[in-house]
């Protein structure tokens, strides 16, 4: 309104209404309820510099737009439904899954909800079946780990809207191990908002729902997930005792129960469990993650991230701070080049190792050693950067 006080001055219009009757106008101009005269359009030209069209709105209403169209056109897609386009579809989301546990979310996440919205639509439109029942279970997996993804890239708010399409998608499915999951799984949008009481409420809820249900391996993540969301909530009791629950029930299963979205086992439960003991700012904390670090499948190198970065808090708890920055140095390393080659969208990233040997990065981070890299050892400052160009340059 002060912009429209500004222009009516400017172009000698004389006084405006007062600012209510102002706000009033706008609101009926808006809903089409009251025409634009050419005085006001003249104003609206000089503050917004685009032309507006005085007039009164349009009193012819809308034609009614016809649908059956692309409803027919919707179901005669969802009809090429079969056994194998679902698992096409499943393939690809285990692709995704892929990438994602090696580099991490970056513009993978807007693929995965490319992804996802093509299988919702099919199923949708599905006739009831088992095929679409199968569908259902690869929309729910799909959509919970684009909700990851999201996590991973800090936005919420999508995180636990893509974790409701799951949940739908999961019931419908009639499977209680993917309903267990992503219901679980939602909950970390609450820890992320710091609400760790509301997400121990829902792990909860997803673990006693699922009963004995669900296989072994995702009982224990489930009680490991609550581990998790307790530990936020500074309740170390509890805490430890859902952690050892989590172990008790892997103790002894196979690690592959048919469960492709789940990744457990001893050293992932080691990991899940220093960074708990992390968090609680237990002194005893370093252990298991160094332990977990050593036996970690090089290919899992967001989760090397995390378990780096527990540990730089864990050796902050010990008073050990040298060790703590190191520890965060690589935590930071491991973030910063796979974030950026992903984001990025090529891989133009050539790390320099400075005052270090390879032999050294290897040990410190394994997933690293495989990188090409400039090494200021044995290469001069020249050499590096006629390298450096050679990559920039393609």
């Amino acid at each position: 309104m002060l912009e429209l006080r500004g222009a009516a001055r400017r172009m000698n219009r004389g006084l405006l209404p007062d600012d209510t009757s102002l706000k009033r106008m706008i609101r009926e101009w808006v809903h089409g309820r009251r025409g634009l005269s050419q005085e006001y359009a003249d104003l609206f030209a000089e503050v917004f510099g685009v032309p507006f069209a005085a007039g009164k709105p349009s009193t012819v209403p809308p034609a009614p737009v016809n649908d059956n169209a692309d409803l027919a056109a919707r179901l005669s897609a969802a009809e090429s439904l079969d056994s194998p386009l679902v698992t096409l579809l499943e393939a690809q989301t285990d692709s995704y899954r892929a990438i994602d546990r090696q580099l991490g979310a970056g513009r993978l996440l807007q693929q995965s909800e490319a992804h996802v919205a093509q299988m919702t639509d099919l199923w949708r439109y599905a006739l009831p079946g088992p095929h679409r029942e199968a569908l259902a279970a690869a929309v729910a997996e799909a959509s919970a780990l684009a909700g990851w993804q999201a996590l991973d890239l800090g936005d919420s708010h999508k995180a636990w809207s893509l974790h409701e399409t799951a949940k739908s998608a999961a019931r419908e499915s009639g499977s209680p191990s993917i309903v267990a999951h992503v219901t679980a799984q939602q909950a970390y949008a609450l820890l992320d908002l710091d609400r760790p009481q509301q997400a121990v409420s829902l792990i909860q809820h997803a673990r006693t729902g699922a009963g004995g249900q669900v296989p072994a391996m995702l009982q224990s993540w489930l009680w490991a997930a609550e581990a998790k969301a307790l530990a936020a909530s500074g309740a170390a009791g509890p805490a430890q005792a859902a952690l050892d629950q989590a172990g008790r029930t892997l103790s002894g299963h196979d690690s592959d129960d048919g469960l492709p979205y789940l990744f457990l086992n001893d050293v992932h439960l080691a990991r899940r469990r220093g960074h708990c003991l992390a968090r609680l700012g237990k002194v005893e904390a370093v252990q298991e993650p160094t332990d977990a670090v050593k036996r970690l499948d090089p290919t899992f190198t967001r989760a090397a991230a995390g378990l780096r970065y527990d540990l730089a808090l864990a050796y902050s708890v010990r008073g050990h701070h040298e060790e703590a920055r190191a520890e965060a140095r690589v935590a930071e390393a491991l973030d910063g080049l796979f974030g950026k080659k992903i984001s990025a969208g090529e891989d133009k990233v050539l790390p320099i190792w400075h005052h270090i040997s390879k032999d050294e990065v290897e040990r410190q981070a394994p997933m690293l050693g495989g990188i090409l890299a400039l090494n200021s050892a044995v290469m001069t400052i020249e050499e590096m950067a006629t390298a450096l160009a050679d990559v920039v340059n393609g």
